[in-house]
């Protein structure tokens, strides 16, 4: 890669770029970034639980992240103990990241609402690193009333 960048660390900004688009309410953003993947479910179960494609992530967000006035969730997700392994020859990578996301409305002092676990897998496309899977797993849940839809 000519930027300088290594495999390893491009595959570590997508995982930070997910957190950054979604707290900024910027939807369609974190879309693309699956524009050759998929988001599964907590257990990365039955097919009801995959969302595949920008479209199909686009959906899901939609669906079930509720926007505040801004445009935005009004949270910040916190991404850490990032790791990652890459196989360059192949053009594949995955990683393991915690999740913590906190959240303050006008009606809801800042607190977390949601920890849990990502395990992605990645691969290279015409030099460039995608998602190819994201499974998201939720460990501790608090009040997600104005965060989620349902």
């Amino acid at each position: 890669m000519s930027d300088g960048m290594d495999s390893a660390r491009h595959v570590e900004n997508l995982v930070y770029s997910y957190a950054e688009l979604f707290d900024a309410g910027d939807l369609d953003g974190v879309a693309a970034l699956f524009e050759h993947g998929r988001i599964c479910g907590v257990d990365g179960g039955g097919p009801e639980t995959v969302f595949t494609g920008s479209a199909g992530v686009r959906g899901m967000y939609e669906m079930a992240v509720r926007l505040h006035d801004d445009g935005a969730p009004l949270t910040k997700h916190l991404t850490t103990n990032v790791r990652v392994e890459v196989d360059d020859e192949a053009g594949t990578a995955r990683s393991s990241a915690y999740y913590c996301v906190v959240q303050a409305t006008p009606d809801l002092p800042l607190q977390v609402i949601v920890t849990g676990r990502y395990r992605d897998t990645f691969r290279r496309l015409d030099g460039t690193w995608w998602f190819d899977t994201r499974t998201m797993f939720v460990d501790q849940i608090g009040d997600v009333r104005r965060h989620l839809k349902f």
